[in-house]
């Protein structure tokens, strides 16, 4: 099933013995479009503490609650390795999180094929480091940095070939991978009122510092591709024309 990232913000996290918190934002691999981690407000139990919980934490999902229940106790929690979700992650705040929590092992390093709506493209990653990604900042080099935060790349420019477009307004997830499958895209006063969804397979290219993505596809394609109306259940039927439609209309010297 899919469901917005926007629509999970919010939701409680409840461990074994309690309420741990509520969902704040979601980091993703940035080569595997894949969700690695959710930011967890834990309120004033532990005085406003945020911490990383990963998806393999997850036992039931209740969507009508807007819960989460999680195989952890507050105890646990409570003892966690006291990550500053404020700095990037460092690979090494990834390996003290899968060193100390009862978590499946982690595939470190290498990348993920990124392909989507069938169709699979390059991905090219910028390499310019964030000012963000600075070592001074947690002490961790830059190669360490390959999380990105859903709630910063929310509002980044998409560009087409010819024209800008629009920008990121959301992220559509699958539920059975905990990949992102689609970005929703607003086209604002490019197209008013019209919302789009591209897959991770049509970027071209993601540009950290200047916050844009570029998508192998031009303005006239986006401005005719199948209108998403949010809030709607993505069918398979829908998924099927948009296959569809990008495949005859992205040219075979573009993917």
């Amino acid at each position: 099933m899919k469901h917005s990232l926007d629509n999970l913000i919010g939701f409680t996290i409840v461990g074994i013995d309690g309420e741990i918190g509520k969902v704040k934002e979601f980091y993703f691999d940035d080569k595997a479009w894949t969700i690695r981690y959710m930011i967890v407000e834990t309120g004033n139990w532990l005085i406003g503490r945020k911490i990383l919980l990963s998806p393999q934490a997850i036992t039931a999902s209740d969507w009508d609650r807007s819960t989460f229940s999680v195989d952890l106790t507050t105890e646990q929690i409570k003892n966690s390795p006291d990550i500053d979700t404020d700095k990037p992650v460092s690979l090494q705040n990834e390996m003290d999180l899968y060193g100390y929590y009862p978590w499946g092992s982690y595939y470190w390093g290498g990348s993920m094929g990124i392909s989507g709506l069938a169709m699979s493209y390059p991905i090219g990653i910028s390499q310019t480091t964030p000012v963000e990604n600075d070592k001074n900042k947690n002490g961790a080099s830059d190669e360490d940095h390959h999380l990105r935060s859903t709630d910063k790349v929310t509002g980044y420019s998409i560009q087409a070939t010819d024209e800008e477009i629009g920008n990121v307004e959301d992220f559509i997830l699958n539920d059975s991978t905990w990949k992102i499958d689609f970005m929703l895209v607003d086209t604002g006063n490019w197209f008013p009122g019209k919302k789009v969804l591209i897959a991770p397979g049509m970027i071209k290219d993601i540009n950290w510092e200047t916050s844009t993505v570029t998508v192998n596809a031009s303005e006239k394609v986006i401005k005719d591709s199948p209108e998403y109306t949010p809030g709607e259940a993505l069918n398979e039927t829908y998924e099927t024309t948009l296959e569809s439609y990008y495949g005859r209309a992205i040219s075979p010297d573009l993917k």
